[in-house]
């Protein structure tokens, strides 16, 4: 370009106009210094919009659900949920635990801790801190706060609010002052206050909160971790199933999944789910169905010490239920307990926990059967994981299937 402007100013040498010489010599010149900036422009347009793509991709890669790197991982939707007024701010919640101070403390949740807290106002909350080990990350801490949010029942614990700063992700519940059914039921002392009637409350409460759950409720939820831990008490013995940590929301006329990572808590899990990845809403009948045995026996299914011939709660009340003798397994400190009612209370939560999913109970069912004696029980299969020393054969355990606390698996809406 140079060198055509070069050719020009020859040409009008020779030609002998001075200022036409000069007027070609800016405007040759002009004109190369006006394409050069237009290539360099265009260069920098191209290399600046492909950084821009790489970037994009970056940011989508730290949102994957994959990710287990806390640091990095992006919330989705914060702005969006920042702007509703259950949002709490950082400062407010350090006031109400005093700094989460060790005084506050409630308990261990699976989680993370969990602290007793005061508002401005002076109410009385429970704040769920996620642990910054806790495997649950920002998809289930979302999935867990958007999940609650939508559903209002009287046996499904309230939450008031929650906060995200920087590491720090918190939920606030209502506060339940009885704490959680496993701190009562499997204490020989607290268990005192448990008399018949108010077991009776408890299972049905759980049962309806479940039926919700699964039936009544805008969204079909299955919880996935129905346990006596997950459920708590407030001022009148009253259950309000919490953590939804692990819930999974169905749509349409969907009722079953499959998952490639088994987790749970050990002796609640559901024997397709244990070991196939299976997970429908006969797997939280099955938990439901351990966690009647337990409130009606005090017992803990898991880590069963009753008989060395079995290995749970579950195994042994099928094995009494064969022989006629049940009754053996009404809590010594019933004094108030029917045993027709006791009866039928185990026949129900042998029914919920019967090996093949098919063949066990709706939630709807369970329900109409815990009101009356006027519905006839069919009798009950073996249960899942239940053959033991006392039987014909042998059976594994598969005690390396699940895990004994509570782990986390990816949570979305399918």
């Amino acid at each position: 370009m140079l060198l055509v402007g070069h050719d020009f100013l020859v040409a009008a040498a020779i030609l002998g106009g001075g200022k036409k010489i000069w007027m070609i010599a800016v405007l040759t010149i002009g004109s190369a210094v006006s394409v050069i900036l237009l290539l360099a422009s265009t260069m920098y347009c191209v290399a600046r919009k492909k950084d821009t793509g790489n970037g994009k991709k970056k940011l989508n890669k730290i949102g994957d659900p994959e990710n287990t790197d806390m640091q990095n991982q992006y919330f989705e939707g914060l702005d969006e949920l920042r702007a509703h007024d259950f949002y709490f701010d950082l400062a407010t919640i350090n006031s109400a635990t005093d700094n989460f101070s060790d005084s506050k403390l409630l308990g261990q949740g699976g989680f993370g801790p969990v602290y007793k807290g005061v508002l401005p106002d002076g109410k009385e909350v429970a704040v769920k801190r996620l642990s910054s080990f806790s495997e649950q990350g920002t998809l289930e801490f979302t999935n867990e706060v958007l999940l609650i949010l939508k559903l209002q029942h009287k046996n499904l614990v309230g939450l008031l609010g929650f906060c995200v700063d920087q590491q720090e992700k918190l939920l606030v519940y209502e506060l339940m002052p009885n704490s959680s059914l496993d701190v009562v039921l499997f204490d020989s002392k607290k268990r005192a206050q448990l008399n018949w009637s108010r077991r009776l409350n408890i299972i049905n409460g759980i049962a309806r909160g479940i039926l919700y759950l699964h039936e009544d409720s805008r969204l079909r939820i299955i919880h996935r971790d129905i346990k006596a831990s997950n459920v708590l008490l407030d001022c009148d013995m009253n259950p309000k199933i919490s953590d939804f940590g692990m819930a999974r929301i169905f749509a349409g006329a969907d009722s079953e999944a499959n998952t490639a990572r088994i987790v749970g808590t050990y002796g609640y899990m559901a024997p397709e789910y244990a070991m196939a990845g299976l997970y429908s809403i006969k797997s939280d009948v099955f938990s439901f169905g351990v966690l009647l045995l337990e409130i009606i026996t005090g017992r803990r299914n898991a880590g069963f010490h009753q008989s060395k011939r079995v290995s749970s709660l579950v195994a042994y009340a099928w094995h009494l239920w064969n022989e006629g003798n049940a009754l053996e397994l009404m809590d010594p400190l019933l004094t108030d307990g029917c045993p027709d009612e006791f009866l039928r209370l185990i026949h129900i939560g042998l029914l919920c926990v019967e090996e093949d999913a098919f063949n066990r109970p709706t939630m709807s069912s369970v329900v109409v059967m815990l009101k009356g004696e006027a519905v006839t029980l069919c009798q009950p299969q073996q249960p899942a994981f239940s053959v033991g020393r006392f039987a014909d054969h042998h059976q594994t355990l598969p005690q390396s299937c699940s895990v004994n606390g509570l782990t986390i698996s990816n949570i979305a809406p399918r």
